[in-house]
C-alpha cells in the first residue's frame, strides 16, 4: 500500500481541494490552471513508476482513477461556474463524465468487472488536462495565445475522448453480454 506510485495518487487527491481555493478562495486563475497541469503531468507519473517499479496494486487501481476523476470534475465544474469554460465545452465533458460512470457502474453490478482503459482515453484525457490547464493560465494571465493553443489542443480532446466513449461503451455491451 505505502508506494511511490499510491505516494503520488494520493497527494494528488489532496491538490484537488488545493486548486479550488486557489480558484475560488484567492481568486488566482492562472495559478490553479498551473496546478491543473501540475496534477494532470503527474497523472502520466504514478502509472509509469507503477509499472517500471513493479509496484502496481488494487490501492493504486482505485487511487489513480479517482485523482483522474476528481481534478477533472474540479476543473470542469469550476470553470464552468467561474466562467474559464464556456457551458458548451463543460458540459461535453460533464455529459460523457457521467455516462462513463454508470457504463462502469453497471458493469461492476452485472459483471463483476470493470473496464479496460485504451491508449486513447489516455491521450483524450491529456489532452483536456492540457487544454483546460491552459485556459486557466491563458485567461487568468492575459496570455491570449496560450488560448489559442487551449483551443487547439481542447476541442480535438474532447472529440476524442466522446470517441473513446463509444468505444467504451461497445466494450461494456461485450462484457455484459458474456455474463448473460
Amino acid at each position: 500500500m505505502l508506494t511511490i506510485p499510491n505516494l503520488i495518487s494520493f497527494t494528488r487527491l489532496l491538490l484537488v481541494p488545493l486548486f479550488l481555493w486557489l480558484l475560488f478562495g484567492r481568486d488566482n486563475v492562472a495559478g490553479a490552471g498551473w496546478l491543473l497541469g501540475f496534477i494532470g503531468a503527474t497523472d502520466w507519473v504514478d502509472g509509469y513508476l507503477a509499472r517500471r517499479l513493479n509496484q502496481v496494486s488494487k490501492v493504486g487501481e482505485f487511487l489513480d482513477p479517482l485523482a483522474d476523476r476528481l481534478a477533472v470534475v474540479a476543473a470542469v465544474i469550476g470553470g464552468l461556474i467561474y466562467g474559464v469554460l464556456p457551458p458548451w465545452f463543460a458540459w461535453g465533458i460533464i455529459v460523457r463524465e457521467g455516462l462513463i460512470a454508470v457504463g462502469a457502474l453497471v458493469i461492476g453490478v452485472k459483471a463483476g468487472s470493470k473496464l479496460t482503459v485504451r491508449r486513447m482515453g489516455k491521450l483524450a484525457t491529456l489532452m483536456l488536462y492540457a487544454g483546460i490547464a491552459w485556459l486557466y493560465v491563458g485567461i487568468g494571465s492575459d496570455a491570449t495565445w496560450l488560448e489559442w493553443l487551449a483551443w487547439i489542443v481542447g476541442v480535438p480532446g474532447l472529440i476524442l475522448y466522446w470517441v473513446v466513449g463509444f468505444q467504451y461503451f461497445a466494450d461494456a455491451r461485450r462484457i455484459v453480454a458474456e455474463q448473460e
